[in-house]
């Protein structure tokens, strides 16, 4: 795998996370929306539940409950990125994060276990090792039409 096989926009196509009490669990649901683009500048990832409700008030003047609801219905970070090894069929994407929903990313780097099979771009990652939530997260993304 090279940048050049993964530049340019990638559609959401499914959003799991296997915890390894067995657990399986869909994040934001089934049937998201979104998008990953690799760029020669740098990448942005935004991802979102289908049907998300409108806030009742202004964004600014929402209350909790509705900031809250929004928060936990929509994903986004954005930064630089590298492809920083090839092993094989697989690649580790490096994402250098710069802009998160998600506070605590910022500043760090993302890597994921990349791999393309049959036009499909599959992106891998652990999260939380060496606690109860420990799991592997696994995104499935097709290129966006031209």
């Amino acid at each position: 795998m090279t940048r050049d096989d993964i530049l340019g926009r990638w559609l959401i196509v499914d959003w799991r996370q296997d915890y390894d009490d067995g657990r399986v669990t869909y994040p934001l649901g089934q049937g998201l929306r979104g998008f990953i683009e690799y760029g020669a500048n740098g990448m942005f990832c935004v991802i979102e539940k289908p049907d998300r409700p409108a806030l009742a008030a202004s964004q600014w003047t929402a209350g909790d409950a509705d900031k809250a609801a929004a928060y936990t219905s929509y994903f986004s970070y954005a930064g630089g990125w590298e492809i920083e090894r090839v092993e094989g069929e697989q690649a580790i994407v490096a994402h250098q994060v710069q802009h998160s929903l998600y506070p605590n990313w910022e500043g760090g780097v993302q890597r994921r276990s990349a791999r393309l099979q049959d036009g499909l771009l599959y992106l891998s990652a652990r999260f939380e090792e060496g606690t109860r939530e420990a799991r592997s997260a696994h995104l499935i993304w097709r290129r966006a039409p031209a």
